[in-house]
């Protein structure tokens, strides 16, 4: 009977409670000016949801077993995201830098102000990965990211901490130049959060039309498989927007996926422990060398040939 009751309700109302849920909590706490460690107390609360929702409803069972990987992926993720706690807390400072007073919507209702920061750091963020996947100094980095063989919520911020850097400097610029406030990067940081954990959950939730808008795990499955062009599509973190623009947008609803489609196809011994993730792309042998068409066959379009892309990288 619990079972019947719970399982609906994770699969049709997880995603409304953390994105309207959590964060609408996020921005009246930023909005109130309350202490910072209220917005880290919601962000754990996050977590344990999430991990909650893949235990009671995963996508793959096996995806909730350590693969060797627990340990590493929290060290990703206490890293990772302690550096955006500190992007957030040097936002006055880096202001302080910028000359103008900027053109941020001050009289803006606040969800409005954070909806709008939410919209910019989608694009910016969206374009570093997008440029992470042709670039191969910056594909050095972003390997990291594409070398899991299972697909869980910690897997958002289980980053080369200087691919965290590329992309928040990406998605965080512009608003520091049109004068975002601090109460605002701090509900966008929480957004960020609360969108990395939806977006590699291994909860079977559903979310409808909105799966081919919002960039959440339905897409997102599609840009982690493993064979270079086949997963060079879905790039965005909040939106599906700029793929849809870009010709980037993928999704296939009879595609089912194992840990057999994930990781990376030219590079299947990258190495798994943390700091040896961390010392991969400064080795010579972490170098990427670029291929018209490694494409798994199964997974060619129908023209028969995959995007340019970069070996091993799964997209």
């Amino acid at each position: 009977m619990t079972s019947t009751l719970v399982r609906p309700l994770i699969r049709y109302g997880y995603v409304p409670f953390m994105l309207l849920g959590v964060n609408g909590a996020g921005i009246v706490l930023a909005a109130s000016g309350a202490p910072k460690a209220w917005l880290i107390a919601l962000l754990a609360v996050a977590v344990a949801v999430s991990f909650t929702a893949e235990r009671l409803l995963p996508y793959q069972d096996s995806w909730n077993t350590s693969h060797g990987d627990l340990g590493r992926d929290t060290a990703h993720g206490f890293v990772n995201e302690t550096l955006i706690l500190a992007s957030v807390a040097a936002v006055p400072a880096l202001a302080a830098l910028v000359p103008g007073a900027g053109i941020w919507p001050h009289d803006a209702p606040f969800v409005a102000q954070v909806l709008a920061a939410v919209l910019v750091a989608d694009f910016g963020i969206t374009l570093a990965h997008y440029a992470s996947h042709r670039i191969g100094v910056l594909w050095r980095f972003h390997a990291v990211h594409h070398s899991v063989t299972r697909f869980y919520g910690l897997n958002g911020l289980m980053k080369h901490p200087l691919h965290q850097t590329i992309e928040t400097t990406a998605g965080v610029t512009p608003l520091l130049l049109a004068g975002i406030p601090v109460p605002v990067a701090a509900a966008l940081s929480l957004a960020v959060a609360v969108q990395l954990l939806l977006q590699h959950s291994n909860a079977d939730y559903r979310v409808g039309p909105f799966k081919h808008v919002l960039a959440l795990n339905e897409g997102h499955r599609f840009h982690h498989l493993k064979w270079a062009g086949v997963g060079d599509v879905n790039f965005g973190l909040f939106t599906l927007v700029w793929d849809h623009l870009l010709h980037t947008y993928s999704y296939d609803p009879a595609r089912r996926f194992t840990s057999a489609d994930l990781g990376m196809a030219a590079k299947p011994d990258y190495p798994a422990g943390y700091l040896a993730q961390l010392a991969e792309p400064f080795a010579r042998h972490g170098a990427c060398h670029f291929a018209a068409d490694t494409t798994h066959p199964a997974d060619r379009s129908p023209g028969g040939s995959a995007p340019f892309s970069v070996p091993g990288e799964p997209g």
